[in-house]
């Protein structure tokens, strides 16, 4: 999907450009990134122009991953992203970040609501996974305020260690 733009009440979702590479590397730095995503976090700005590029490369491809700014509509700050990443052939994921001095605020299932529709339309896919780390409790919030269904809590494999996990998957109607 190249040229995407999708506005809610509130956010603005779009395309990465290069002049978003600071926010980028600023909003990796929060605690909760380190935490819960830290492949994630990009100690310095070249880190982040060298995803940001990658990511913009990915537009308009079959297979992801495919990644979108999350801004606020009337100033344009960079809160985070919403991205559909391929876990397999058929199989596709929901992500999602939300800088923490931001969050609270509802910015993510606000995104995710509006994104999730569109995107699985776009892509043809009628079932997304939902997957974060069980002690990320406003993750897990975000994905029941989007519809997820939880189908598995337990150990499992995050990040490439074994951790404990919750899983949720969202339909199409």
């Amino acid at each position: 999907m190249s040229n995407f733009r999708l506005e809610t009440e509130r956010l603005v979702i779009c395309e990465f450009t290069l002049d978003m590479v600071h926010d980028v590397h600023v909003n990796s730095l929060d605690d909760d990134n380190r935490r819960f995503v830290p492949d994630e976090v990009f100690e310095n700005e070249e880190e982040a122009k060298e995803t940001v590029e990658f990511l913009m490369s990915q537009y308009g491809t079959p297979d992801g991953p495919l990644v979108y700014p999350v801004l606020t509509k009337d100033a344009g700050v960079n809160l985070g992203y919403v991205q559909f990443v391929p876990l397999d052939e058929n199989t596709w994921e929901i992500g999602y970040h939300i800088a923490k001095k931001y969050t609270g605020n509802g910015y993510a299932t606000e995104a995710v609501k509006a994104f999730l529709p569109i995107i699985t339309e776009a892509k043809g896919v009628v079932e997304v996974h939902g997957i974060c780390l069980e002690e990320n409790k406003a993750s897990i919030c975000v994905l029941e305020k989007c519809g997820f269904e939880p189908v598995f809590r337990g150990m499992g494999i995050y990040q490439e260690e074994e951790r404990e996990i919750f899983k949720g998957i969202w339909k199409t109607k």
